[in-house]
């Protein structure tokens, strides 16, 4: 028997579609949203507002696709890691994050990731499969903490801008108002910096934007960082430059602190030209050792004094407290681990 098709991750245009292909009216599709975005119902004979020929019609050709983590680890600091199998059978994670009255959620958008940076454990395992938009989105609804989420950023495995087919249909339903209803302003899209992309992602939505910058310098960016040699830092920090930026809308850059690599006066001086009169924050993360790894993260105070150098240069920087360490919360970590584990049995 074919498998069905996944009904949890349609935009609002796509189930007006599936609503004429059944014959129901375009109403309807309003119904549907609803059931799916708004009470996220995992079975479609719960949607009761639908006749019954229409739910059984649905239910012959669909699936609502949604599944439960695969397993959950849990910091002291109280950050949580969950595991999923995706609808290819690879393994991705997500990273809930409670801070207060702020609790943020790390999606992945795909298993893997082909970008090959150095530093990133999801890189070494190369690209296995771009996520579904539902497979985006179940790592946000099926979370046992998702009614207390504030923000969402897309900073766990995988290239965000090299999936633009789900990530772009994934934020018109966590934004649009027969979705989610989130404001573009609690999601933050990051990027390795895939500049063909970037423009499209500014035009089309007004979710902030995170680079992974880590180091000033082409060639030495190229060295952790091969997608340097395709899309250049300085073409990226171009394309931000003429963004619509305003206080609603932030521009971040990521920069992981390797000892001796990416901290020195010089780069403190290199940072200063490239970001010169852009408005804009860095964000000082200290990097998590993995396996093989010959970098290092700095004392801390090697991290304040780079952070003091910055600020004193007018760049806002702050230092990301590292959260769940001991549950390998750093993206790719338990992905790996259980790839790792699942090819010895």
């Amino acid at each position: 028997m074919e498998p069905k098709a996944k009904l949890y991750g349609l935009t609002l245009t796509e189930l007006q579609e599936v609503c004429r292909s059944l014959e129901l009216p375009r109403f309807a599709a309003g119904q549907i949203a609803r059931w799916l975005y708004k009470r996220h119902v995992t079975d479609i004979g719960s949607m009761t507002d639908l006749p019954a020929t229409a739910r059984a019609a649905l239910s012959q050709r669909f699936d609502t696709g949604l599944s439960a983590p695969l397993r959950e680890s849990i910091s002291t600091d109280g950050t949580k890691k969950y595991l999923f199998r995706t609808s290819q059978g690879a393994y991705i994670e997500s990273a809930y994050i409670p801070d207060g009255d702020r609790a943020t959620l790390c999606v992945s958008s795909q298993a893997g990731c082909r970008m090959g940076c150095r530093f990133c454990a999801t890189g070494q395992q190369g690209l296995q499969h771009s996520l579904s938009v539902t497979d985006i989105l179940n790592q946000i609804v099926s979370l046992p903490e998702r009614d207390r989420l504030t923000n969402i950023v897309f900073m766990g495995m995988g290239e965000p801008l090299d999936n633009m087919d789900a990530l772009l249909p994934a934020l018109e339903i966590l934004t649009s108002e027969w979705g989610f209803a989130l404001s573009p302003t609690r999601i933050t899209v990051s990027t390795a910096g895939v500049a063909k992309n970037l423009q499209h992602l500014l035009d089309a939505t007004r979710v902030h934007v995170a680079v992974s910058l880590h180091n000033p310098f082409h060639d030495e960016r190229a060295q952790i960082m091969p997608i340097e040699s395709a899309y250049p830092i300085e073409d990226v920090v171009k394309i931000l430059r003429g963004g619509d930026f305003t206080h609603q809308r932030r521009i971040s850059f990521e920069y992981i602190v390797m000892s001796g690599l990416n901290d020195t006066p010089r780069h403190i001086k290199g940072l200063t030209r490239l970001l010169n009169g852009l408005r804009c924050r860095i964000n000082l993360i200290r990097f998590h050792r993995i396996e093989g790894s010959p970098y290092f993260s700095p004392p801390a105070a090697a991290m304040e004094h780079f952070r003091d150098a910055l600020n004193a240069k007018g760049i806002t920087t702050t230092i990301r407290a590292s959260r769940g360490e001991d549950i390998e919360a750093a993206c790719g970590l338990l992905s790996t681990k259980e790839i790792n584990q699942t090819s010895k049995k």
